[in-house]
């Protein structure tokens, strides 16, 4: 008898041992390997140069520059290289009209004509039900994308708002999902109205500054003068060549007019994950993440279709359904770049992702990572609960 209890209490040992590591550490271990496989991929792929942070509550648990800012440059890439982020500018444009609405300067359900008064739908019948929330929720019920050509030709936003006077919603606002940029794009005059200051200015003074976001800002010209930016590359004939910047989607700075580093969104994700409460408080960040729409192509996409089983559009971030937990996450993409923030609310966990080339590795990168997060998470889990249940046996 007594010999039984002796193992039993050596192996509650090595399984507490174990469950104690684990818990405490399963982020750090994934980290190191994430490392190495981060390394491989971008040397596999040629790509010029990338970084990632991983975040832990309100730490970074591991950044890493690796490679060239630019093809053929000496200048390294390291944690405070600036990159165009893209479409992860609209979980900024979410985060500073969440706190300008707390704040009461408008409200999510005002209609967008009270703001944008020359904005017409071909039927007019639709402009009054079109609201502030439908915007960053992309429920406006237009075609996805609707105009970006438009964009990419290098028009001018005044001259690409009439346009939407040719077209009708395909449902009724707030009722189907349609990715935009263009109307997106227009909370900047709904929160430079109601504020009576631009919305740069804006965000350096609500968002940047109180989140310790030295090297962000938003804009082409403020890109241009960084020094220790990347630039961008686009696969021609085999391999990566630098490209031009372009102001194009600059000009629609809700969607895609933010530039960040790595160091720079770590903070975005401390924020996110309630490590910031006097600038975005607990009930704004809730708002924020509230599933608006259902985005059921998402689950058909490429890595990621493999691990999500169900994906909305919440105010400027997609929230997934990754296997047993939630994640929330946003791409970017624009010429020569791409971006991943990705974080899980309940597992106090981010992920941040740069790339300074076209490159779909990125999403391989951040599903590799998340599903090899959540696995080490659930193990120790799993080990913890057994460890547990023998030492209350033994009691």
């Amino acid at each position: 008898m007594k010999s039984h209890l002796l193992v039993a209490l050596s192996m509650l040992g090595v399984l507490t041992s174990l469950s104690t590591t684990a818990t405490t550490a399963p982020v750090t271990q994934v980290a190191v390997e994430f490392d190495r496989y981060f390394e491989q991929q971008l040397a596999e792929h040629l790509i010029p140069g990338g970084v990632y942070a991983i975040i832990e509550g309100d730490q970074i648990v591991r950044v890493r520059g690796i490679g060239v800012r630019a093809r053929g440059s000496e200048d390294t890439v390291d944690p405070y290289t600036v990159f165009r982020i893209a479409s992860v500018s609209k979980t900024f444009a979410a985060g500073l009209a969440a706190v300008l609405a707390d704040q009461g300067h408008f409200r999510w359900d005002d209609p967008v004509i009270n703001y944008v008064p020359d904005f017409s739908f071909r039927s007019p019948r639709f402009n009054q039900g079109l609201q502030v929330e439908h915007l960053l929720s992309q429920s406006t019920g237009v075609m996805p994308n609707a105009y970006d050509n438009l964009i990419e030709a290098n028009v001018l936003p005044d001259r690409i708002i009439p346009h939407f006077k040719k077209i009708d919603p395909m449902c009724n606002p707030g009722d189907c999902y349609g990715y935009q940029n263009v109307l997106f794009s227009l909370i900047e005059p709904i929160v430079q109205q109601t504020t009576q200051k631009d919305y740069t200015t804006l965000m350096q003074e609500l968002i940047f500054t109180p989140l310790q976001m030295p090297t962000a800002s938003v804009g082409m010209d403020p890109f241009m003068a960084t020094e220790n930016k990347a630039l961008p590359h686009v696969r021609a004939r085999g391999g990566w060549y630098q490209s031009t910047v372009v102001p194009s989607y600059y000009r629609f700075a809700p969607a895609a007019g933010v530039n960040a580093s790595a160091m720079d969104l770590s903070h975005w994700v401390m924020a996110q994950l309630g490590h910031y409460p006097d600038v975005m408080p607990e009930h704004i960040l809730a708002h924020i993440t509230d599933k608006r729409v259902r985005t059921s192509r998402d689950l058909r996409r490429g890595h990621w279709r493999q691990f999500i089983q169900d994906a909305h559009y919440a105010l400027g971030w997609r929230v997934y359904q990754f296997g047993d937990e939630e994640l929330v996450y946003h791409g970017g993409w624009v010429r020569g770049f791409r971006a991943d923030v990705a974080y899980s609310k309940d597992r106090q966990v981010g992920l941040v992702i740069l790339l300074n080339a076209e490159s779909n590795i990125v999403s391989e990168l951040s599903t590799f990572f998340w599903s090899q997060v959540f696995d080490a998470i659930h193990i120790a889990e799993a080990e913890q609960a057994l460890a547990d249940q023998l030492l209350s046996e033994e009691e």
